[in-house]
C-alpha cells in the first residue's frame, strides 16, 4: 500500500517533508484546506513556528478539522513546532496560544533558547529496532524538550547532560538527559528537524506505521 501523507503547508519546512515522504515510499501531498484534508490517511506538521501555525490555521479554517482527525486516530507526525501542535500541554507559549493535542505530554517552547544557541547531536533510538543501530543525526533549531510524558506516551530518544540540554553550569558529574522524540500510539514527534538531514529512517518509520493500520 502506498500511504497518503499529507503535509501541513500553511508554514514550515513544507518541500523538506514532501521530499522525504516521496522517498520512503508514500503519496505526499501538501494541506491548506480542508479538502485536501479529508484526501490524506496522515499528516506530518513541519518545523516553522508554532504560534503562527495555530493562527494560520484558524484563517484557513483548517485548525478544527484537524484537531477533529487527529482526535477520531489519525496518525500525525510532529516536528518541532509541530511537537508542540500535538502536546495537549505547552510552558513558554503566548497567551492564548491552542494546540492540537492527542499526545499526553507537556512540552516548553523555546526549551534549548535562540536560533544562535541551534546545535547537532547523534541520538539513539533503541526502540526503534535494528534500522536504528546507527545514531541518527539531529539538528536543533529553537527546539522544544519535552517535560512530562503521559503514561502510555514511549520515550524513543534523549540528548543527555551539558549545554545542549539545558544543563550548563552542573558540571561533568551531571548525567542527565531531556526528551526529544516519543510516540503515542499512532503520533509521532521529535523536538529536532528530520527533514534537513537527509536521513529518511523516521519518515520511513512513520510511513510503516501508516501501511499498518
Amino acid at each position: 500500500m502506498k500511504p497518503v501523507i499529507g503535509v501541513f503547508a500553511l508554514q514550515g519546512n513544507v518541500r523538506e517533508h514532501l521530499a522525504m515522504l516521496t522517498a520512503v515510499g508514500a503519496d505526499a501531498r501538501p494541506v491548506r484546506r480542508e479538502s485536501e484534508l479529508a484526501q490524506v490517511d496522515a499528516m506530518v506538521l513541519p518545523g516553522g513556528e508554532s504560534t503562527t501555525m495555530y493562527k494560520l490555521a484558524r484563517s484557513f479554517e483548517l485548525f478544527e478539522p484537524l484537531q477533529k482527525r487527529i482526535a477520531d486516530g489519525m496518525p500525525a507526525f510532529g516536528t518541532c513546532a509541530g511537537m508542540i501542535m500535538l502536546a495537549n500541554e505547552i510552558t513558554g507559549g503566548i497567551e492564548g496560544q491552542e494546540t492540537l493535542g492527542g499526545l499526553d505530554v507537556t512540552v516548553r517552547r523555546n526549551a534549548f533558547g535562540r536560533q544562535v544557541d541551534s546545535f547537532e547531536a547523534d541520538l539513539e533510538f533503541p526502540e526503534l529496532g535494528p534500522s536504528f543501530d546507527t545514531p541518527y543525526h539531529a539538528v536543533f533549531i529553537r527546539a522544544p524538550w519535552v517535560e512530562r510524558v503521559g503514561a502510555d506516551v514511549q520515550v524513543l530518544s534523549t540528548v543527555r547532560s551539558g549545554p545542549a540540554a539545558g544543563w550548563a553550569g552542573l558540571g561533568p558529574e551531571a548525567e542527565r538527559s531531556r526528551i526529544v522524540a516519543v510516540r503515542h500510539d499512532r503520533l509521532l514527534a521529535t523536538s529536532f528537524h528530520p527533514e534537513m538531514t537527509g536521513d529518511a529512517r523516521l519518515h520511513g518509520y512513520f510511513a510503516e506505521l501508516v501501511r499498518g493500520l
